[in-house]
C-alpha cells in the first residue's frame, strides 16, 4: 500500500470515528502544519481605573477562543495611560496570566498575598473559588508593556483554592534560535522540549514569546488538537508552511488551524510574537465581568458571594 493511500485511509478513519462518537470534528487539514485561519486587530478600550489598553480576545469580533477568554495588550510610555492601575476587583472560575515585557506591576489580594511582576517575567494566578486583588504599576514613568491572558477552568476546578506562581525573568526557560540572537522564552508547556516553569494545568497550556532578530525560519511544535493563536507585537511575521504562508503585521492576532507544527519567519525587520495554545474544554461559558462559570445560577451565586463578603472564604 502506498504511503499516500495509507495516510488517506487513516485520515478517513479519524473523521468517521469523530462523527460516530457524536462530536464535531475540527476543520480537516491534509498536513500537520498549522496555518492562519483568521486575523484581526485589537479594539482600543479602558479597564481598571482607566488604564488604556487593546482588547484582542474578548471583543465583539472574537468573544472567546476556547479555552482562552480574554487577551489584553498594554503598551505605553505615557504615565497617564497606566498609573491608575487596576485597584481591588474580584475574580472567580478561571486563571489570569500576566506577561510583563517592560515595567513593574505590584499585586496584592484579600488573603494577604503580595508580589512584584518584573519586566521579562510573568505571573500565573488561579482565581478558582475567588479572591479580590489589585494590580498596580510600581513606577511613575517609562514604558509599561505586556499582556494579560485569561484561561478558563473546567467545571470541576472552578471552585478550587486560589494559587499564585510569580515567575521572575530568570525562571523562564530560554533557547537561542539563530546566530543573530533570535530567542524563545517559555512560560508554560514544553514546546520543542523546552519546559516552562508553570505547574501542570487542566488545559495543558503552552505560552511563549519569540524575539526574532533575522529572517531565519523557525518551526515550533505544538499539541495538534489545541486551540492556538499568535499575536505579533513588533515587526512583521510570516506564519505557515512555505506554500501557504500568511503575513501578519504588528498589533494583529492570528488564529491558527489545528496541526503539530507552526513555521514562523520574520520578514525583514526585528519582530516579536506572543504564542499560546491550550486544550479546549468544550463546556458552556457564562461570563459576567470578572466571573466565569458554566451556568447562570453559578454566576448569580458568585455575585451574591461577592456582595456578602464571602467570595474569597472557604
Amino acid at each position: 500500500m502506498s504511503t499516500m493511500r495509507r495516510r488517506f485511509l487513516l485520515d478517513s478513519m479519524w473523521m468517521t470515528a469523530a462523527l460516530v462518537a457524536g462530536c464535531r470534528a475540527p476543520a480537516f487539514h491534509p498536513t500537520s502544519d498549522r496555518t492562519v485561519v483568521q486575523t484581526l486587530p485589537g479594539l482600543p478600550t479602558t479597564d481598571g481605573a482607566g488604564v488604556r489598553l487593546t482588547r484582542v480576545i474578548g471583543q465583539p469580533a472574537l468573544r472567546h477562543l476556547d479555552p482562552f477568554l480574554m487577551l489584553d495588550r498594554f503598551h505605553s510610555d505615557d504615565p497617564s495611560a497606566y498609573l491608575a492601575g487596576f485597584p481591588d476587583h474580584p475574580h472567580r472560575g478561571f486563571e489570569t496570566v500576566t506577561v510583563m515585557l517592560d515595567g513593574h506591576m505590584r499585586h496584592r489580594d484579600s488573603r494577604g498575598n503580595s508580589g512584584l511582576i518584573r519586566g521579562g517575567g510573568s505571573q500565573w494566578m488561579t482565581a478558582g473559588r475567588g479572591l479580590i486583588h489589585s494590580e498596580m504599576p510600581e513606577q511613575e514613568r517609562g514604558l509599561m508593556s505586556g499582556f494579560q491572558l485569561w484561561l478558563n477552568l473546567p467545571a470541576k476546578e472552578k471552585l478550587c483554592p486560589p494559587y499564585y506562581q510569580d515567575l521572575g525573568p530568570e525562571r523562564l526557560a530560554e533557547a537561542k534560535l539563530s546566530a543573530a540572537g533570535s530567542r524563545m522564552r517559555v512560560i508554560a508547556g514544553r514546546p520543542n522540549d523546552l519546559a516552562g516553569p508553570v505547574r501542570e494545568r487542566p488545559t495543558q497550556p503552552t505560552l511563549l514569546t519569540l524575539t526574532l532578530e533575522d529572517d531565519q525560519p523557525f518551526e515550533l511544535e505544538l499539541p495538534a488538537e489545541h486551540a492556538a493563536f499568535a499575536f505579533v507585537h513588533g515587526g512583521e511575521v510570516d506564519f505557515g508552511p512555505e506554500s501557504r504562508t500568511k503575513k501578519v503585521g504588528a498589533d494583529m492576532l492570528a488564529v491558527l488551524s489545528p496541526g503539530k507544527r507552526l513555521r514562523v519567519r520574520a520578514t525583514n525587520q526585528r519582530s516579536a510574537v506572543l504564542i499560546a495554545a491550550a486544550k479546549p474544554l468544550g463546556e458552556p461559558i457564562v461570563q459576567r465581568g470578572p466571573f466565569v462559570m458554566n451556568t447562570e445560577a453559578e454566576i448569580h451565586r458568585a455575585i451574591e458571594d461577592y456582595r456578602n463578603g464571602v467570595l474569597d472564604k472557604g
